[in-house]
């Protein structure tokens, strides 16, 4: 595949997907090494951190780009979790729930590093996040988007998981890195 340098336009597709029957048995069991840690009013350079190594190829920059106190904010909220998962001493990936719409539990976040991509945690990982979004209190439906910048199986895979797509939006970007799919773990 050919690499697209940083600074061309690139349109895109936006895809808002929704969930609105909880997940059937119990939570998942993830594999024993894996440490799941709920982050309490984590920094901005940490949510960044990990924002970054998850989302960089896939041209995720939007909380770059906006005010850093919007973040903060966001992160500080009681109703915004953010979740790691460790192995090996180090993150391998995280999601992101925020309960602050009444009823709905968006999964603003899910994404693993490129190094746990195929290591056969991902499924594992995405249905405890939606345990845990519909294990809040009042929660009808769940909510997530995905582009076509993401990973090229992001789509499929929120709908193998009970999401269905209920609309989409073109969009344009200027790429902010160079974009090399070639890199994209399979």
């Amino acid at each position: 595949m050919t690499v697209i340098p940083a600074g061309t336009e690139v349109a895109y597709t936006v895809t808002y997907l929704e969930m609105t029957e909880r997940p059937e048995g119990p939570p998942p069991k993830l594999p024993d090494d894996i440490r799941l840690e709920v982050a309490k009013a984590p920094p901005n350079w940490f949510f960044l951190s990990l924002y970054d190594a998850v989302g960089k190829d896939y041209e995720w920059v939007g909380w770059h780009e906006r005010e850093k106190a919007e973040l903060s904010a966001t992160l500080q909220d009681p109703k915004v979790q953010l979740t790691v998962a460790y192995r090996y001493g180090w993150p391998q990936g995280f999601f992101q729930l925020d309960w602050r719409e009444a009823g709905c539990c968006e999964l603003a976040y899910f994404g693993l590093v490129p190094e746990a991509v195929g290591a056969g945690i991902g499924s594992a990982f995405l249905r405890v996040a939606l345990h845990q979004g519909w294990a809040h209190e009042g929660v009808t439906r769940m909510t997530v988007n995905t582009c076509t910048l993401d990973h090229p199986r992001a789509l499929a895979h929120y709908q193998n998981h009970g999401f269905r797509p209920v609309r989409t939006e073109e969009d344009s970007r200027v790429l902010t890195r160079d974009r090399d799919p070639s890199k994209f773990p399979t």
